[in-house]
């Protein structure tokens, strides 16, 4: 018998508050029997298991269970996609392979640990395995340009008023760094203007929310570097 299942057997005993003569009376076996399952120099057979389960209030299961049998039902345990929602911190997922994707208040972070690429959009531009790659502002905005955020606001306080689709019909908000960067390409005839970013934000938490494919969904970010390096090479061209 294993040592462990042997001590175990010896403590539930002292719990209870019996002897081995008391406990070998009480399942009909004798003090020697007891004594050898206790050194671990014989194994109790099914039914005295089950007598002994019964005894102690447990399962065989919890009777029977060692901490090599506890670690491997650890390790086999097949690892899930994690994701995380909060108004204040922002949207977080982790897939099974580790990589991760943030999308919060503060930018859009991506960990990506198959390729070993990190991205790291924010206020102060866009970075690429620490190396900054994007320089200018992804908005130019302008007095006299077109009210698309006026526009927008009103069309997302009309579907939550009348269709209660406050959530997730926020998302129409990402439009408006969109659009003016779109505009703003086309006017200074620099597609690098585009926020490409904020652009895979909005696929991503689409795709989130109404098909809740947060992953593979994600890896859209992954393609930020590589708009920005088609753009850099056509303009040097």
């Amino acid at each position: 018998m294993n040592i462990e299942i042997a001590e175990r057997l010896a403590k539930l005993r002292k719990e209870k508050g019996l002897s081995q003569e008391a406990l070998a009376k009480e399942i009909g076996v004798s003090r020697q029997a007891i004594s050898k399952w206790e050194r671990a120099e014989a194994s109790p057979d099914t039914d005295n298991l089950i007598a002994l389960a019964k005894l102690y209030n447990m399962t065989l299961d919890d009777l029977l269970k060692t901490s090599h049998s506890t670690n491997n039902q650890k390790q086999d345990k097949p690892k899930k996609d994690e994701v995380h929602i909060s108004l204040t911190k922002g949207i977080h997922v982790k897939d099974k392979e580790g990589s991760e994707v943030h999308v919060g208040w503060n930018g859009i972070h991506v960990d990506d640990k198959k390729e070993n690429t990190k991205v790291d959009v924010d206020s102060n531009g866009v970075f690429i395995d620490g190396k900054q790659y994007d320089h200018d502002d992804f908005i130019t905005h302008n007095k006299k340009s077109f009210p698309i955020a006026s526009i927008l606001i009103l069309v997302y306080l009309f579907i939550g008023i009348f269709f209660n689709l406050w959530h997730p019909g926020w998302i129409i908000l990402l439009f408006i760094p969109i659009i003016e960067s779109i505009i703003s390409a086309i006017k200074k005839k620099n597609p690098s203007k585009i926020a490409y970013p904020v652009i895979c934000a909005a696929v991503f938490l689409f795709f989130g929310f109404y098909y809740n494919m947060w992953h593979p969904a994600w890896a859209i970010f992954l393609t930020i570097p590589v708009f920005y390096s088609l753009v850099s090479y056509f303009i040097q061209k």
